[in-house]
């Protein structure tokens, strides 16, 4: 039977985070031949209440030096629009590996491998780190992740199955990120799993992923937990259910299912200290609050516009540079397939186009009536680092005003990110 275990972080977290892993055998009996460990953090931005917090990772990496670990590595290859470098270093992830003695790994700075996903029927890029450390030798080494507890705009949760899709170099994500996302995560899930997945619960983010701090209140809910377990399917189902969601309300984890690696059904999994998942779980939701800029005008296709795709990832950028800079519109946004001449009457002002299908629709019309200077781009499924440069150049918001950290340091960071390679895909408004 599949054991999950939920720990208390009030009373500590070297104590929660020693409980948890002794509880399966403890740090010793998991490191593997190489006695090297992996942990996939979820690093994906440097804005608060995004992350893994940097405190769990530091008991996590103390915790296995303490049980004679010989190199613990931190790694993550951050969101589209980003580069992992920088994330780093003002989420405080950089700090705890300079603390703890713990190597960072920027996945972004690292060439790249074919993966084959075998629902899809395609290749997606990999870092060869990963392919080198963590599959071609999986059996040498311990590989562990520790996303954070979050519900998601476009995946209902994401947890540590999910926390994988950051393994995929940032072009990879463009294509398919769409209705097609859940199979695509279940895909990565199959061909790589943790040996073991800790939860960060501190707090967990409703309302999506990535909330507006202006709805701070609203979206970051505090629940003092870890959840963990050898078992990452088991792992996620418990903690999806700890937020309110069945399986079947969880697409990629229904997907990963169908794979047979781990227990799925939830009345099969044993739950440790089960008297935390009654008293804190609580109803969350994924969708966005959808408090968008006055003045912005969004036409989505009638035959399809995806949740996964172009629509969420537009309209979640939308909602937090206008919740957290108190910006006006004055521009519209096209997306989706399907958008009929009548829904277009009246737009003259500014044009956003997001996703191939309304680019191969409404392109060429929109040159004709408002000309391409007044048109920003972003063609594929999910090409973030476009969206984020068309919504801030039509909302007025300086790219300075993006990045917390001093305008000369960030350069510094992205001279070193390219010098090392880095295949970020970031706005061109921070492009060198």
């Amino acid at each position: 039977m599949a054991k999950v275990r939920f720990e208390d972080t009030l009373q500590g977290l070297d104590e929660a985070v020693a409980s948890l892993f002794d509880a399966f055998g403890g740090g010793r009996s998991l490191l593997k031949a190489s006695r090297d460990v992996y942990l996939k953090v979820n690093a994906i931005d440097f804005k608060p209440h995004v992350y893994t917090s940097p405190a769990v990772v530091s008991a996590v990496v103390r915790y296995f030096q303490q049980q004679g670990a010989r190199n613990v590595y931190v790694m993550e290859n951050s969101t589209q629009g980003n580069f992992t470098r920088l994330v780093f270093e003002i989420c405080g992830m950089k700090h705890v590996c300079r603390e703890t003695g713990a190597v960072p790994v920027y996945l972004d700075e690292t060439g790249e491998m074919p993966l084959f996903l075998q629902g899809l029927e395609s290749f997606v890029q990999i870092p060869d780190f990963i392919h080198e450390r963590l599959i071609a030798r999986r059996q040498d080494n311990l590989y562990i992740s520790i996303p954070k507890l979050k519900s998601h705009s476009m995946t209902t949760v994401t947890l540590g199955i999910k926390n994988q899709f950051g393994l995929l170099h940032q072009k990879s994500r463009i294509p398919d990120h769409n209705y097609k996302l859940h199979q695509k995560i279940a895909d990565i899930y199959a061909a790589l799993r943790p040996d073991f997945t800790l939860i960060d619960g501190i707090e967990a983010t409703n309302y999506g992923h990535y909330p507006a701090l202006a709805q701070k209140e609203l979206c970051v809910i505090p629940k003092n937990v870890l959840i963990g377990g050898d078992d990452p399917l088991a792992v996620d189902v418990s903690a999806a259910e700890f937020l309110g969601f069945s399986l079947d309300e969880v697409e990629h984890l229904r997907l990963a299912a169908r794979y047979g690696f781990g227990e799925s059904d939830f009345s099969k999994i044993e739950i440790e200290n089960r008297e935390i998942f009654d008293q804190r779980r609580q109803k969350f939701r994924w969708d966005l609050l959808e408090k968008f800029p006055p003045g912005v005008r969004i036409i989505r296709g009638k035959t399809r516009c995806c949740t996964e795709g172009c629509r969420r990832n537009t309209e979640a950028v939308l909602e937090v540079f206008g919740q957290d800079y108190a910006c006006r519109g004055g521009f519209t946004i096209l997306m989706g397939k399907g958008i009929q001449a009548a829904d277009t009457a009246g737009v003259t002002g500014p044009v956003h186009i997001a996703g191939d299908c309304a680019i191969s629709e409404w392109y060429p019309e929109m040159c004709r009536r408002v000309g391409k200077r007044n048109i920003t781009l972003s063609p594929g499924c999910n090409n973030l680092a476009k969206t984020i440069d068309g919504i801030a150049r039509w909302l007025h918001i300086s790219p300075l005003k993006l990045v917390p950290l001093n305008p000369l340091k960030s350069l510094l960071l992205l001279m070193q990110a390219k010098i090392h390679g880095t295949r970020a895909n970031i706005p061109p408004v921070l492009k060198l």
